[in-house]
C-alpha cells in the first residue's frame, strides 16, 4: 500500500506548503485536492498553467502523485479533472456519489451519471473512484455493491473510507472485505460517534476515534489490495486549524498507518 495524504487538510495553505509538510509527515504521495471552497490547490479553471509547478513539487519532494479529489458529478469539470489527471500523471479521480439516500427514484440517474463518467474516465486512461457517503444515494455496503454491479466499466472503481461505512451503522472491517474486489483507492480518516459528520479534524487523526483502523488495514493486505491509502481529513481551514495542527494530524496518523501495516505484515 502507498501511505498517502490528501492537501485539504492544508486547505488554508498553498500547494507547496502542503506538499513540503506531507513530505516531512513521512508520505509516499499526495492526493491533490481539487474542491472549490475547501483549498486553491489542483484549481480546475486553471490546471494548465498549475501542471509545471506540481510536476515541480512532486519532484523536489518526493511525493508520488496518487489521486485527485473533485466531488462533482458536473459532466464538464469531470472531464477537465480527466484531462488534468492525465496531463499531470495522476491515476485516480475520486468523485462524490451524489443523490439522495433511499431515494428510488434518483437512484436510475446516479447510476447513469456515474457509469457515463466511468465511460469518460476510460477514454482518458484513468480511474473514476466513488465512495459511500452519508446521506448520498451510495451511502453503505448495500448501496454500494448495487453500484459495482450496475456499473461494468473497468474505469469504475470503489474509493472506501471507513468513517462514512462507520456512520452507516455498520463494521468498516467487516465491510471493506464485501467489496474489496473493487477497492481501487481507499480514504482513511478516523470518527468519534455515528454522527452524520465526520468530527473535529483533530479526532479524524487515525487513532483518535472509535474505528478499529488497524483491523481495516489488515484486512485489506490480507486481500493483496496495493493502492493508495490517502487520509482525509475535513474542516481544517472552516475551523482555523494552525499549520502546527495540520502537521500533527498529518503526522500522527503517518504513523498509525505504519503501525497498521507492521502490525499485519505488510511493512
Amino acid at each position: 500500500m502507498k501511505l498517502g495524504a490528501n492537501s485539504v487538510l492544508f486547505g488554508a495553505f498553498d500547494m507547496e506548503t502542503a506538499f513540503k509538510y506531507i513530505a516531512m509527515s513521512g508520505y509516499d504521495g499526495i492526493e491533490l485536492s481539487a474542491i472549490p471552497g475547501m483549498s486553491d490547490h489542483l484549481v480546475l479553471e486553471k490546471w494548465q498553467v498549475l501542471v509545471p509547478q506540481i510536476k515541480r513539487l512532486s519532484s523536489e519532494y518526493g511525493l508520488e502523485l496518487l489521486a485527485m479529489e473533485q466531488p462533482s458529478r458536473d459532466p464538464e469539470r469531470m472531464e477537465a479533472a480527466f484531462q488534468a489527471a492525465t496531463e499531470i500523471g495522476i491515476p485516480i479521480v475520486n468523485c462524490g456519489p451524489g443523490g439522495k439516500s433511499d431515494d428510488e427514484e434518483a437512484w436510475p440517474q446516479v447510476i447513469d451519471s456515474l457509469g457515463s463518467l466511468a465511460t469518460m474516465a476510460e477514454g482518458y486512461g484513468v480511474t473514476l473512484c466513488v465512495k459511500a457517503h452519508v446521506g448520498a444515494s451510495i451511502y453503505n455496503t448495500p448501496t454500494t455493491l448495487r453500484a459495482m454491479s450496475e456499473i461494468s466499466s473497468p474505469a469504475f472503481g470503489i474509493d472506501m473510507d471507513p468513517s462514512h461505512i462507520h456512520r452507516a451503522g455498520e463494521n468498516p472491517v467487516e465491510a471493506i472485505a464485501a467489496v474489496i474486489s473493487r477497492v481501487k483507492h481507499v480514504h482513511i480518516r478516523d470518527c468519534k460517534g455515528r454522527q452524520h459528520g465526520p468530527g473535529a479534524p483533530a479526532d479524524q487523526a487515525n487513532g483518535r476515534g472509535d474505528i478499529d483502523l488497524v483491523g481495516y488495514v489488515r484486512v485489506l493486505h490480507e486481500h493483496g489490495y496495493a493502492g493508495p491509502l490517502d487520509l482525509e481529513g475535513i474542516g481544517a481551514k472552516a475551523q482555523g486549524y494552525s499549520l502546527e495542527q495540520c502537521c500533527i494530524i498529518a503526522a500522527e496518523t503517518r504513523g498509525h498507518m505504519q503501525a497498521s501495516l507492521q502490525a499485519c505484515g505488510a511493512r
